[in-house]
Protein backbone atom coordinates (compact mmCIF):
# COMPACT_ATOMS: atom_id res chain seq x y z
CA UNK A 1 0.00 0.00 0.00
CA UNK A 2 2.75 2.38 0.98
CA UNK A 3 4.75 1.58 -2.17
CA UNK A 4 1.77 2.11 -4.46
CA UNK A 5 0.96 5.45 -2.79
CA UNK A 6 4.56 6.62 -3.27
CA UNK A 7 4.51 5.42 -6.87
CA UNK A 8 1.29 7.32 -7.62
CA UNK A 9 2.59 10.45 -5.87
CA UNK A 10 5.83 10.26 -7.83
CA UNK A 11 3.95 9.80 -11.11
CA UNK A 12 1.77 12.84 -10.34
CA UNK A 13 4.82 14.92 -9.49
CA UNK A 14 6.61 13.96 -12.71
CA UNK A 15 3.43 14.66 -14.71
CA UNK A 16 2.99 18.07 -13.11
CA UNK A 17 6.61 19.01 -13.81
CA UNK A 18 6.36 17.84 -17.42
CA UNK A 19 3.10 19.73 -17.98
CA UNK A 20 4.55 22.89 -16.47
CA UNK A 21 7.64 22.64 -18.67
CA UNK A 22 5.44 22.51 -21.77
CA UNK A 23 4.00 25.96 -20.99
CA UNK A 24 6.73 27.51 -23.14
CA UNK A 25 6.13 31.07 -24.20
CA UNK A 26 2.94 31.97 -22.38
CA UNK A 27 4.60 34.78 -20.51
CA UNK A 28 2.69 38.01 -20.05
CA UNK A 29 3.83 40.72 -22.42
CA UNK A 30 5.90 43.41 -20.77
CA UNK A 31 4.34 46.86 -20.66
CA UNK A 32 5.70 49.83 -22.58
CA UNK A 33 7.00 51.30 -19.33
CA UNK A 34 8.88 48.11 -18.44
CA UNK A 35 10.50 47.95 -21.87
CA UNK A 36 11.42 51.65 -21.72
CA UNK A 37 12.98 51.09 -18.29
CA UNK A 38 15.19 48.35 -19.76
CA UNK A 39 16.33 50.73 -22.52
CA UNK A 40 16.86 53.48 -19.96
CA UNK A 41 19.19 51.28 -17.93
CA UNK A 42 21.12 50.12 -21.02
CA UNK A 43 21.55 53.67 -22.31
CA UNK A 44 22.56 55.01 -18.93
CA UNK A 45 25.22 52.34 -18.45
CA UNK A 46 26.50 52.46 -22.04
CA UNK A 47 26.62 56.22 -22.68
CA UNK A 48 26.24 58.05 -19.35
CA UNK A 49 23.75 60.49 -20.88
CA UNK A 50 22.52 63.50 -18.97
CA UNK A 51 18.99 63.52 -17.60
CA UNK A 52 17.51 65.56 -20.47
CA UNK A 53 18.91 63.21 -23.11
CA UNK A 54 17.74 60.15 -21.19
CA UNK A 55 14.23 61.60 -21.08
CA UNK A 56 14.36 62.14 -24.85
CA UNK A 57 15.52 58.55 -25.37
CA UNK A 58 12.70 57.32 -23.11
CA UNK A 59 10.19 59.32 -25.14
CA UNK A 60 11.54 57.99 -28.45
CA UNK A 61 11.29 54.39 -27.31
CA UNK A 62 7.88 54.84 -25.67
CA UNK A 63 6.53 56.14 -28.99
CA UNK A 64 8.16 53.26 -30.86
CA UNK A 65 6.86 50.58 -28.48
CA UNK A 66 3.31 52.00 -28.50
CA UNK A 67 3.38 51.98 -32.30
CA UNK A 68 4.60 48.39 -32.52
CA UNK A 69 2.01 47.29 -29.95
CA UNK A 70 -0.73 48.92 -32.03
CA UNK A 71 0.48 47.15 -35.18
CA UNK A 72 0.66 43.82 -33.32
CA UNK A 73 -2.89 44.22 -31.99
CA UNK A 74 -4.20 45.01 -35.47
CA UNK A 75 -2.49 41.97 -36.94
CA UNK A 76 -3.71 39.69 -34.14
CA UNK A 77 -7.27 40.92 -34.66
CA UNK A 78 -7.11 40.23 -38.39
CA UNK A 79 -5.97 36.65 -37.83
CA UNK A 80 -3.96 34.66 -40.32
CA UNK A 81 -1.06 32.29 -40.11
CA UNK A 82 2.03 32.98 -38.06
CA UNK A 83 4.53 33.37 -40.93
CA UNK A 84 2.33 35.87 -42.78
CA UNK A 85 1.77 37.86 -39.59
CA UNK A 86 5.50 37.91 -38.89
CA UNK A 87 6.25 39.24 -42.36
CA UNK A 88 3.52 41.87 -42.11
CA UNK A 89 4.80 42.88 -38.67
CA UNK A 90 8.27 43.47 -40.08
CA UNK A 91 6.90 45.46 -43.02
CA UNK A 92 4.61 47.63 -40.90
CA UNK A 93 7.09 48.30 -38.09
CA UNK A 94 10.01 49.21 -40.38
CA UNK A 95 8.84 52.85 -40.77
CA UNK A 96 8.48 53.05 -36.97
CA UNK A 97 12.00 51.69 -36.55
CA UNK A 98 13.40 54.12 -39.12
CA UNK A 99 11.76 57.07 -37.33
CA UNK A 100 13.06 55.79 -33.98
CA UNK A 101 16.59 55.47 -35.35
CA UNK A 102 16.49 58.95 -36.88
CA UNK A 103 15.41 60.54 -33.59
CA UNK A 104 17.88 58.42 -31.62
CA UNK A 105 20.75 59.44 -33.90
CA UNK A 106 19.88 63.10 -33.27
CA UNK A 107 19.96 62.57 -29.49
CA UNK A 108 23.03 60.33 -29.30
CA UNK A 109 25.21 61.71 -32.07
CA UNK A 110 26.77 59.70 -34.89
CA UNK A 111 29.48 57.93 -32.87
CA UNK A 112 27.24 56.83 -30.02
CA UNK A 113 24.48 55.84 -32.45
CA UNK A 114 26.90 53.52 -34.25
CA UNK A 115 27.84 51.96 -30.89
CA UNK A 116 24.13 51.59 -30.11
CA UNK A 117 23.39 49.80 -33.40
CA UNK A 118 26.46 47.55 -33.32
CA UNK A 119 26.85 46.66 -29.65
CA UNK A 120 23.88 47.61 -27.47
CA UNK A 121 20.79 46.98 -29.61
CA UNK A 122 21.66 43.32 -30.40
CA UNK A 123 21.69 42.53 -26.67
CA UNK A 124 18.02 43.59 -26.41
CA UNK A 125 16.74 41.01 -28.83
CA UNK A 126 15.28 37.80 -27.50
CA UNK A 127 17.96 35.33 -26.65
CA UNK A 128 20.64 37.98 -26.30
CA UNK A 129 23.33 38.62 -28.89
CA UNK A 130 23.34 36.64 -32.12
CA UNK A 131 25.11 33.31 -31.92
CA UNK A 132 28.01 32.42 -34.15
Amino acid sequence: MKKSFLLVAFALLVGAIAANAQGGGNFPRRTVEERVQTIHEKMDSAFKLDKANLLQVDSVFATYYRGTDKVREELMASGGDRSTMRQQMQEKTQPLMDARDKELAAVLGADNFKIWKDAVEPTLRRGGPPRQ
